[in-house]
């Protein structure tokens, strides 16, 4: 009877070594096994067996990118104004090993060391390089850290500044600066559009004055082809008139009619004096004798 407690219990003993005995890793995470206190081997993602009697698990690691937030610390720039930054870094473990036993709590060495790099970089700035050099103090700190925690097995991709505080009076002078910046932008923009404006109206009174000219012009022409070509159809009919005349082959006669009708149209006009040629002269005394020829004949 008392032979079978004993057998349960060396069974229950055994099966507790035996799951101590049988690591299961998850992706992403390695196991730093230790035997005897002495680094044995490194446990990656997969199904593992170790001697419960000699091997213990001395870390589990992840090898995932790992981000820090650090909180804000003071830093004095070149020109002695003391500011507040918030850095955030990505690291992630590359040797396991080296992290293991390389440096006694890494997360802390990485933030003392965030803060001594941080302060080196912004004591060689002023505060206006600090808050327009973000990417220039990024890269820096990168490299420098990197640098740095390579011997731990830790490998530092990014660096950024989460936020950079300057003080009071600072923060006060520099939204003056801003809203006299926002003030002289606006007054420039409201002087542009005036003098585009009156640049607009100015071409647009040229353009009427333009077109006004031209239209002046093109009457002008107008009128002038008009008379010219009233006095060429007046030539064209004297011309024809004349045409028609001589070869009517018209008598002196005629031709002296004709310049007695002209002569009564010119007697019409308002002229005081009138000069009436030789010709005409002797038609008219040869009308006038034969008017008095028949008067006689009359009586």
């Amino acid at each position: 009877m008392l032979f079978l407690p004993l057998v349960v219990v060396l069974i229950v003993i055994t099966l507790i070594y035996i799951l101590k005995a049988v690591k299961i890793v998850p992706e992403s995470r390695v196991l730093i096994i230790e035997r005897l206190g002495k680094y044995d081997r490194s446990l990656s993602s997969g199904l593992s067996f170790l001697n419960p009697f000699f091997d213990r698990v001395a870390r589990s690691v992840s090898l995932k990118e790992q981000v820090v937030d650090f909180p804000p610390q003071p830093v004095i720039t070149k020109d002695n104004a003391t500011m507040q930054i918030d850095t955030v870094v990505y690291f992630q473990i590359t040797d396991p090993k080296l992290y293991t036993y390389g440096v006694e709590r890494p997360l802390s060495a990485i933030e003392n060391l965030t803060a001594t790099t941080l302060r080196n970089i912004i004591g060689d700035m002023t505060v206006d390089q600090t808050l327009t050099s973000r990417d220039i103090i990024n890269t820096k700190m990168r490299q420098e850290l990197d640098d740095a925690t390579d011997p731990w097995g830790i490998k530092v991709n990014r660096v950024e500044l989460k936020s950079i505080l300057p003080p009071a009076d600072i923060r006060v002078a520099m939204e003056k600066e801003m809203k006299a910046e926002r003030e002289k932008r606006a007054n420039i923009l409201e002087a542009q559009a005036k003098r585009e404006a009156a640049i607009l109206v100015a071409e647009g009174e040229k353009q009427a004055a333009i077109l006004r000219a031209e239209a002046r012009k093109e009457e002008q022409i107008k009128e002038a082809e008009g008379r010219a070509e009233a006095i060429l159809s007046v030539q064209k009919a004297q011309a024809e008139a004349l045409r028609l005349l001589n070869e009517a082959a018209p008598t002196k006669a005629v031709l002296s009619l004709k310049g007695m009708e002209t002569f009564e149209k010119v007697a019409d006009g308002q002229a005081t004096k009138i000069i009436i040629p030789s010709e005409l002269q002797n038609l008219a005394g040869m009308v006038s004798a034969f008017s008095e020829l028949s008067k006689t004949d009359k009586k």
